[in-house]
């Protein structure tokens, strides 16, 4: 079974944890307002690629993994393809390559369940814990991927707790208050990432002829983000401004 592979980042720092390959995978059942990878989206497109050709890339790429870094998939979202990731995720292991699933936490089925059982570390997204402002940014629920929180959590899942901070649409204090209170008893969550609101992706929305809609929307100022570290610090540990 082949994956829908968009494309490749090698060295990737931002992706988990060390020197990584990081493997972007076609397809994603969210809409968010800010996505930086919109050409990702879309189901069809990519290219067809087999496991062993991403195998023998993170074979290759080993040596400069040294003890921390790996391979992470991201996309798009890569649980769409779970069934089709799970042995090449198993290979990995046996090759001694750490492995990394960056998701949405949006689906769930036996596949994914498999996949987040078999690879070393998820990278959890949650895009809003206020159900109502989610759907508005997202185009979907966040109960899955809260649902998908608590299954890490009870399987003894080590996972990194990523939000990226939007003015005006995701730094609501009362929101990330009540995340922290949703979150602040859990014991597998390793490290919890502030990721700062870009416009990197906007010039590929005006290449494929969309609309950005956050086009008024300002990056962040640093006492924007100190404000939310000391919020989320106030409930969880390990935070850090990506």
């Amino acid at each position: 079974m082949k994956l829908n592979v968009h494309s490749y980042e090698s060295m990737g720092t931002f992706d988990g944890p060390g020197l990584r390959l990081v493997v972007f995978l076609q397809g994603c059942p969210f809409r968010c307002l800010y996505c930086a990878n919109p050409d990702t989206i879309e189901v069809q497109g990519g290219k067809p690629t087999s496991p062993e050709e991403v195998v023998q890339m993170a074979v290759s790429q080993k040596p400069f993994f040294g003890r921390r870094g790996g391979v992470t998939f991201s996309g798009g979202e890569p649980t769409l393809q779970a069934e089709a990731l799970i042995p090449l995720v198993e290979e990995l292991k046996r090759q001694g390559i750490h492995t990394c699933i960056d998701s949405n936490g949006g689906l769930w089925n036996k596949h994914v369940e498999r996949l987040l059982e078999v690879c070393d570390l998820v990278l959890l997204d949650v895009k809003e814990f206020n159900p109502e402002r989610h759907k508005a940014l997202t185009g979907r629920s966040n109960e899955q991927t809260l649902r998908t929180a608590a299954w890490l959590e009870e399987h003894g899942k080590p996972f990194w707790l990523r939000y990226v901070l939007v003015p005006g649409h995701s730094d609501f204090e009362e929101d990330i208050r009540a995340l922290g209170e949703h979150f602040r008893s859990y014991r597998q969550i390793e490290r919890v990432e502030i990721l700062p609101y870009h416009r990197l992706g906007v010039h590929k929305y005006e290449a494929m002829g969309l609309e950005y809609h956050l086009k008024e929307v300002k990056e962040n100022t640093p006492q924007q983000l100190e404000r939310a570290e000391k919020l989320f610090r106030s409930y969880l540990q390990n935070v850090i401004v990506n």
